[in-house]
């Protein structure tokens, strides 16, 4: 139930440093190396000669080698050699669009002649000196549309998240939810509050007091196939809040990339940018320590909710106001997803 056809984030540049990945991407196993400093490649996780993953082996001399028997794979999939065998008969491996920008690794697990990688999410705050980004990934096991519904519905954040960036205030201030084209944007603002412990912590980041009341908002852009980017943030109250100058608030991006691996477990890539105090590494691990420890919390909820819709498989789910932007982002998933099946369908009637 995800669209093929899109582009996901893989992994990040370090993990592919200096020894093969393999990963599990939209169903696909997958294999991720370099076979230059600057290029990357992203082949079928399967050996032509055993069926040994080929994840397991090593890069030599821009090849992968398999660790099995040693079998060398060109970055085309082409199988190139193997100690006192002739191998160059061996069908290719597959293999997969891929591309580096913006500090992580896209794959299109879909069909190739697709992929266009100017349609990559844009990220404008990357590669830019007047900010900063510090992140991570976790695994977890959900169906990754769970994980964007709870992006999409941040209300939760009181129950959830009730020692740093939950408050009720959250609970009281209705939420805003529109379409434009295939982006959900559902908005909050919430003014002359107190900032919840996280938001304390980056105003005195920021050089700004912790004691004062707050204009606080958030702003969640979903973007198909499963991109979730949160403008967030407080100012000192009466200098007009989401639009005060930037030496009256502390904001930042949330950034969510949520790239399916089966129907029920995501690799979940979760960070932070912010243009203030850009070139202060010790900030950038201090806020993303805080977030790490914030996006933990989500994992259990969403990890027992999997097991009970599983379980329960029958049972309807209840939709009410606050669900708007989830429903609104399904609902563009599942056009997606069917535009995706129509040829498939269109050639088997034919047939």
């Amino acid at each position: 139930m995800y669209p093929k056809n899109a582009w996901y984030v893989a992994c990040t540049p370090d993990e592919i440093a200096d020894k093969p990945l393999g990963r599990t991407i939209c169903g696909e196993k997958i294999v991720f190396y370099r076979p230059a400093p600057d290029q990357v490649a992203a082949l079928d996780d399967f050996c032509p000669h055993r069926g040994a993953p080929l994840s397991l082996g090593s890069v030599c001399e821009g090849q992968l080698q398999c660790g099995y028997h040693g079998l060398r794979v060109e970055c085309t999939g082409k199988s190139v050699s193997m100690p006192g065998q002739r191998v160059q008969g061996f069908p290719k491996a597959r293999s997969f669009p891929v591309v580096e920008r913006y500090g992580f690794i896209w794959v299109w697990p879909g069909d190739a002649a697709q992929a266009d990688p100017a349609t990559i999410h844009h990220l404008p705050w990357a590669n830019n000196p007047e900010w900063a980004y510090g992140g991570g990934l976790y695994h977890i096991a959900c169906d990754y549309r769970l994980m964007i519904d709870n992006l999409m519905d941040l209300t939760h954040e009181t129950y959830v998240h009730s020692t740093s960036i939950g408050q009720k205030e959250i609970d009281e201030v209705p939420c805003k939810t529109r379409v434009e084209g295939d982006e959900v944007i559902t908005s909050r603002f919430m003014e002359g509050i107190e900032a919840p412990p996280f938001w304390k912590m980056a105003l005195r980041m920021n050089g700004l007091p912790d004691d004062q009341v707050v204009d606080r908002w958030q702003i969640c852009h979903f973007a198909p196939p499963s991109h979730v980017l949160i403008e967030v943030g407080v100012a000192l109250a009466g200098n007009g809040g989401y639009d005060a100058p930037a030496d009256k608030k502390a904001s930042s991006i949330v950034v969510d990339f949520i790239t399916p691996e089966t129907e029920t477990s995501i690799h979940y890539f979760w960070g932070m940018a912010r243009n203030f105090k850009p070139q202060d590494p010790s900030l950038t691990t201090q806020i993303r320590d805080g977030q790490g420890k914030i996006f933990a919390e989500d994992q259990q909820m969403l990890e027992l909710q999997q097991e009970n819709l599983t379980r329960y498989p029958d049972r309807k789910l209840l939709m009410l106001n606050i669900d708007a932007g989830g429903v609104q982002s399904r609902k563009i998933l599942d056009r997606l997803l069917a535009a995706e099946r129509a040829p498939a369908a269109a050639q088997a009637v034919s047939a």
